[in-house]
């Protein structure tokens, strides 16, 4: 087990190595893939954002999975993050949701709002505490 301060300089070497990892010149799509969401179907999540993707030509875009993010009730959970530094965190994006929100907020710049339960700093503030937390819980030895 792994003292408090260990995880936590563990933790800020990943934040630099994911920040390197990132163009900060790319739209990135952030899926859920933790146990819950794969069990809710990110998967085929995954599948739809990535043919879509494809199928528009869209190549300014990267495609990212992460653990779990802590809303379990909501997965899939899929993250849209802008090249302007704004967050969308959309809910229960199954196969044709990704579709549509690749097409109209990727493509077209257009948020699907029906489908967003968290916007802005705020997303990412809350993602990042939702996953510090789980880790918290969830010790890994």
């Amino acid at each position: 087990m792994k003292s408090m301060e260990e995880l936590k300089l563990i933790r800020e070497r990943m934040k630099v190595t994911n920040g390197a990892r990132h163009d900060q010149r790319q739209t990135q799509i952030v899926i859920g893939m933790g146990t819950c969401g794969i069990g809710a179907g990110a998967r085929n999540t995954l599948l739809a954002v990535m043919n879509e993707l494809t199928l528009l030509d869209l190549d300014n875009v990267s495609v990212t999975q992460t653990g779990c993010m802590g809303m379990c009730e909501r997965e899939p959970l899929l993250e849209i993050r802008t090249i302007e530094g704004e967050s969308y965190l959309y809910a229960h994006v199954d196969a044709e949701r990704a579709r549509r929100i690749v097409a109209n907020h990727v493509q077209l710049g257009q948020p699907m709002t029906q489908w967003i339960i968290k916007r802005g700093q705020e997303a990412e503030r809350w993602a990042n505490e939702k996953r510090s937390l789980h880790l918290s819980t969830n010790p890994v030895d």
